[in-house]
């Protein structure tokens, strides 16, 4: 696979959402959780893409039942708590795997375009990745980065051409 154009998945709503629409934008993507210590991270994910949406910032969200069985929630029941609790209008995409056999495709690839400090592998929730207009990874962000600390990696994937 080239670029994050050449993916597909299902949102909470188990709609084929096809990736090639986002040509052009700047994608941050993130594995979720509801119940996990980063999961205020929300706040700050939301707050990037209100101040960057307009400009071709598209943040996703994929919820991710690996790590301490934080995310136990079906589709319906994520988006209810996103929207309740952090006003989340982001996309967010149906549960999947990062790691393992059941890795999903799209974190298979990301893992391979940009692996982490310690290997590859996904340590935990809320670990990012930014992709270029492009369709390129560009950056890998800890869990523990908080979504504030991107902004100005996300600005300047902003200003460049397509």
């Amino acid at each position: 696979m080239a670029s994050i154009y050449d993916f597909s998945a299902q949102d909470l709503f188990g709609k084929c959402i096809d990736f090639t629409q986002f040509q052009g934008k700047v994608l941050l993507i993130v594995n979720t959780a509801s119940q996990c210590g980063f999961t205020p991270q929300f706040a700050g994910l939301q707050a990037l893409h209100d101040a960057y949406h307009e400009q071709g910032l598209v943040v996703i969200g994929f919820p991710c039942n690996q790590f301490g069985k934080q995310e136990p929630n079906d589709g319906v029941a994520i988006g209810e708590f996103c929207q309740r609790n952090y006003g989340v209008s982001f996309l967010m995409m149906d549960k999947i795997d990062v790691n393992g056999e059941s890795v999903h495709p799209i974190f298979d690839w990301l893992k391979t375009e940009q692996g982490g400090l310690f290997g590859d592998n996904i340590k935990w929730n809320f670990t990012k990745f930014l992709i270029n207009r492009h369709g390129k990874v560009i950056n890998r962000y800890a869990p523990i980065t908080k979504p504030a600390a991107i902004a100005k990696d996300i600005e300047q994937a902003l200003s460049q051409d397509i």
